[in-house]
């Protein structure tokens, strides 16, 4: 499992911008460098930058990226261009990693986004969001699944049957938005732990 230290990424991607500027700058120059180099922008343009060599890496032939469902995310994944043009400004070079990211996303061939839910309103409600925001922005994703379900554990406990009758709306949703591409994942008393060793 990979991991993206943002504090290394952002320290190395720090000295490699003042390395180059102090090959063709001068001091004054190198320290307006320098002060952009400390923008909160900074260290998302050294993520993102990881983020895409991480994906080019060919010692794969499964890249999973599992992310919250929420707009930062999307933006990072759909903004390379934007990346890209920044990179260019503080540095003078693209890497290719950067160049090639978006258009790898939107390849059909190459990614597949599986939304991952829960049978509830807001969690259904925030991967509707993602969803229409990854239509936009044209990347592939076909698949859903709804996680934690009691509904699949086949309860028949009194009390819980109350929990499984306020899924079957939410599955249903998911039902529909997928088109029917979708599974559901049953409740699991230890589901961290089974996370972790999976």
């Amino acid at each position: 499992m990979s991991h993206i230290d943002e504090k290394k990424a952002l320290k190395e991607y720090q000295n490699e911008v003042l390395t180059t500027a102090k090959k063709t700058m001068n001091s004054n120059d190198v320290d307006y460098v320098a002060e952009d180099l400390r923008s909160p922008c900074t260290q998302e343009i050294a993520v993102f930058r990881a983020f895409a060599e991480l994906v080019a890496q060919n010692d794969s032939d499964v890249v999973v990226v599992d992310t919250a469902p929420t707009g930062h995310t999307l933006l990072l994944l759909n903004s390379t261009q934007s990346y890209a043009q920044e990179v260019a400004h503080t540095s003078g070079s693209v890497p290719q990693a950067v160049v090639n990211l978006l258009p790898r996303l939107q390849d059909p061939d190459q990614t597949e986004i599986v939304m991952v839910t829960l049978p509830e309103a807001t969690p259904v409600y925030e991967s509707m969001r993602l969803d229409d925001d990854l239509k936009r922005a044209s990347l592939a994703h076909t698949w859903w699944v709804v996680n934690q379900s009691m509904l699949a554990t086949q309860t028949t406990d009194p009390c819980l049957l109350a929990r499984v009758q306020s899924e079957v709306k939410w599955i249903d949703q998911v039902k529909e938005l997928s088109n029917n591409h979708f599974a559901v994942m049953q409740w699991q008393p230890n589901y961290e732990k089974t996370l972790l060793t999976v």
